[in-house]
């Protein structure tokens, strides 16, 4: 085993650490495909393209979280049998997981088309921009095949062990993506849909550079037709992860978008301002899920090699670097969360006033105790627990987020500084309940091979 690659051995804190580097620069690499988006609509169409963006980007979340929490499952299989040393029991892995990820591509992509103009309706959109979001809309939907297959291959990397190769496929893609943004939207005039095609060009880039590469180094999968046979055993393993921890990832963004509904009703500036107010607050968390995605793989290959004490270790350590980590960007965001809010709209004092408020709010106490919850979710879904971080979505988007902002915003006339309230309430429960979960000796004996 390549020990670049071994995640059972050395220094926890430095493996860790190095892991979780090459993630979160791809991380912030590929969300410059939505904040280019952002920027450029903002700049050239103004605050009905950045609504319309805010209210898209809502429904895109979900069939990325369809996307990654499928995927995840061919993480952690991929990571246990690293673990334990089983080469055969990767490739079977490998050829599952990409012939899942197709046929989940076909029906999301289906179903995205079938309902977003119907969910924008629900949703309240402002009229004025309505057909700018369906536009949007229409052309990521079309383009869900290369979000599958690219988080298909970096999923696999992860679990063996390679974070950096993400890095290199992605890097590519954002600079293609910016410079199309900047001459679709803009010179071309094709406005929200130029955004959207450059989205979708760049991610399709991703993809290609990803299984060219891997086509030409010496990767377990040779990507012969034979080896992408399904094997029963392999998908219910993927899917006992993938199923719970894409039901996970919905709820939460399901919540968002109920959340982004309700904002709608205050108005163009506040569906703006909370739009950007959430991109801002989603790269200040960016740190955090790098160390939680190098938890997960981390504690992956450990309990596949029966090492709970490193596993127990490996979180620990994942949960003081999180809260250190999240504390640092808090106080970057709450000094200069002005001047963030102005790269976006520059022109709007009502979007800059509203987007203030909701970072004071939503990127404060409440962003290290989302760190907690994270951290202890991102341990449960490496040993094979995704049911446990699937109910804590539940008690965060269900019992806290949606029933609390609700009830401050209109019950009670708190209006949407009330939903911001609720929005920043969520993460309590589940991070106690993760907290109780990890300290509990059940997990002890949890492994999916």
């Amino acid at each position: 085993m390549n020990d670049k690659q071994n995640l059972t051995t050395g220094n926890i804190p430095k493996k860790l650490i190095a892991f979780a580097l090459p993630l979160l620069a791809a991380n912030l690499l590929q969300s410059f495909y939505s904040l280019a988006d952002m920027l450029v609509v903002g700049r050239i169409v103004g605050e009905t393209g950045l609504a319309a963006i805010s209210n898209a980007s809502m429904i895109s979340f979900i069939i990325n979280s369809v996307c990654i929490g499928i995927t995840m499952g061919g993480t952690v299989l991929a990571a246990q049998y690293k673990g334990a040393n089983d080469e055969h029991g990767q490739l079977e892995t490998i050829g599952t997981l990409f012939t899942a990820a197709f046929i989940a591509a076909v029906l999301v992509t289906a179903t995205g088309l079938a309902a977003y103009r119907p969910l924008f309706g629900m949703l309240h959109v402002p009229a004025p921009a309505m057909e700018d979001a369906c536009g949007y809309m229409k052309i990521i939907c079309y383009g869900t095949v290369f979000v599958f297959g690219y988080n298909a291959v970096c999923s696999i990397l992860k679990g063996l062990g390679d974070s950096k190769s993400p890095l290199y496929f992605v890097a590519v893609a954002t600079v293609i993506n910016i410079v199309l943004d900047l001459l679709l939207v803009g010179p071309f005039g094709m406005g929200t849909e130029g955004a959207a095609c450059a989205t979708i060009f760049s991610q399709g880039i991703s993809f290609v550079i990803s299984v060219f590469h891997l086509k030409r180094t010496d990767f377990v999968f040779d990507f012969q037709l034979s080896h992408f046979a399904v094997k029963t055993d392999k998908l219910a393993a993927i899917l006992k992860i993938g199923l719970p921890t894409a039901a996970q990832m919905v709820v939460v963004n399901l919540s968002y978008l109920l959340i982004t509904g309700m904002l709608n009703q205050f108005g163009v500036s506040v569906a703006a301002a909370s739009g950007v107010g959430l991109k801002i607050n989603t790269f200040a968390g960016m740190p955090c899920w790098a160390i939680g995605q190098a938890v997960t793989a981390m504690a992956g290959q450990n309990i596949g090699a029966g090492d709970t004490i490193r596993v127990r270790k490996t979180t620990s350590t994942g949960l003081c670097l999180n809260l250190f980590i999240t504390l640092v960007m808090v106080l970057l965001v709450q000094i200069f969360g002005k001047q963030l809010i102005l790269l976006f709209t520059p022109a709007s004092p009502e979007v800059l006033e509203e987007g203030i408020l909701y970072l004071r709010i939503c990127c404060s106490v409440n962003s290290l105790v989302y760190a907690v919850m994270y951290t202890f979710d991102s341990f449960a879904i490496g040993i094979g627990s995704a049911n446990i971080a699937m109910f804590n979505a539940l008690l965060d988007a269900g019992i806290v987020r949606l029933p609390v902002s609700w009830l401050l915003a209109f019950p009670l006339g708190l209006g949407y500084p009330g939903i911001y309230i609720g929005q920043a309430l969520s993460p309590f429960l589940p991070a106690a309940a993760g907290l109780l979960y990890f300290k509990s000796k059940g997990w002890k004996n949890k492994r999916i091979l």
